[in-house]
């Protein structure tokens, strides 16, 4: 069992107050992040049909939950991993006009997470993705959607703040930007998990860009599927990729924490250089690389913000079960119980 229990902890606000301050946090930073980057909620579904290429393969090795369906001869449905692939469809399938784009609430199972504070089976996000033009496919404008999804961020510490006095902001104003190479040049002995709560620690809040291609220990910062982000295109300085996570410094967990993973997507010389990369160059033959290849698709960037990360963040828990309903293993349910974690 994988447990952190912050020594003497104990929740701010009781379990009906945190239901309130959940609503409060969604309602608030949904509206916010889509006035900011011109976003129209869409509809999303919650299972996907295989063999499409259309789920999010993550890092390739997690199994989707998946079901037959009777009425179209035992075809087989997988529950999302997450919409990365299935919102470029929708940019295109919907004519969104330059500049303006779509989010929605992903709901999605992970059933092969390795269960702790921070990890849940189920997973719930604002996925987003949004239009742009082939001038802005360049890291200073993803830098600049990153400053402005960072603003929601802020502001929404605020208004906890204005309803809940004892729960101080302690972000930082700024967000710090810093390659993945960048940190493994820095600390070329730690682990690439190790060098993130370095970084975080040191300024509150930062961007690891290009997450996915290989640092010079042959090894990724962390895996990245070849079909949506773009992590191999040159970006200058010898670095690489247009794409990367947020994350903060965590003090109740003393630790870093990831709120969004978020990049500009492949087109399509950087998906084949992707996909041979990784060897996976079969997957040309799906609905959706095929579409992608055939043109039908406008350039975009987008990502997944995670509701419940931001949530436990706000309202200072130990423990994700705090803010959302999931299953977890009886010994950690049990040891929660007896230091004060009050799991939904």
């Amino acid at each position: 069992m994988r447990l952190h229990i912050p020594k003497g902890y104990k929740s701010i606000l009781n379990l009906k107050e945190t239901e309130k301050a959940i609503k409060l946090i969604k309602d608030f930073f949904e509206s916010n992040l889509a006035s900011e980057l011109k976003l129209r909620r869409v509809t999303a579904p919650l299972f996907v049909q295989r063999g499409t290429g259309i789920n999010d393969d993550l890092n390739g090795i997690e199994r989707p939950v998946s079901f037959k369906i009777k009425d179209m001869d035992d075809a087989v449905a997988e529950v999302v991993h997450s919409l990365a692939k299935w919102k470029r469809m929708m940019l295109a399938d919907y004519g969104i006009a330059n500049g303006y784009g779509i989010y929605t609430d992903m709901n999605a199972l992970r059933p092969d997470e390795e269960l702790d504070n921070i990890h849940s089976i189920y997973v719930d996000q604002w996925d987003w993705e949004k239009i742009l033009i082939p001038e802005e496919r360049n890291l200073s404008y993803l830098k600049d959607i990153v400053r402005h999804i960072y603003a929601v961020i802020k502001r929404t510490e605020f208004i906890v703040y204005e309803n809940y006095p004892e729960i101080v902001p302690m972000l930082p104003d700024d967000i710090h930007f810093i390659h993945a190479e960048e940190m493994y040049e820095k600390y070329p002995d730690l682990t690439s998990k190790e060098r993130e709560k370095m970084i975080a620690r040191e300024y509150g809040a930062a961007f690891i860009i290009g997450i996915g291609y290989e640092l010079p220990s042959g090894i990724p910062h962390d895996g990245r599927a070849p079909d949506y982000d773009d992590w191999s295109s040159d970006t200058g300085n010898g670095y690489k990729g247009l794409n990367g996570d947020i994350i903060i410094w965590n003090p109740m967990l003393e630790d870093t924490f990831e709120l969004s993973s978020m990049g500009i997507r492949v087109d399509k010389t950087a998906m084949l250089r992707q996909l041979e990369i990784q060897d996976k160059m079969e997957r040309k033959d799906l609905l959706f690389h095929r579409r992608l290849l055939s043109g039908e698709f406008p350039e975009s960037v987008g990502g997944g913000i995670g509701q419940s990360r931001l949530c436990m963040y706000f309202l200072r828990k130990a423990h994700i079960g705090e803010v959302q309903a999931s299953i977890w293993p009886g010994e950690m349910i049990e040891h929660c119980r007896k230091t004060g974690i009050v799991l939904m």
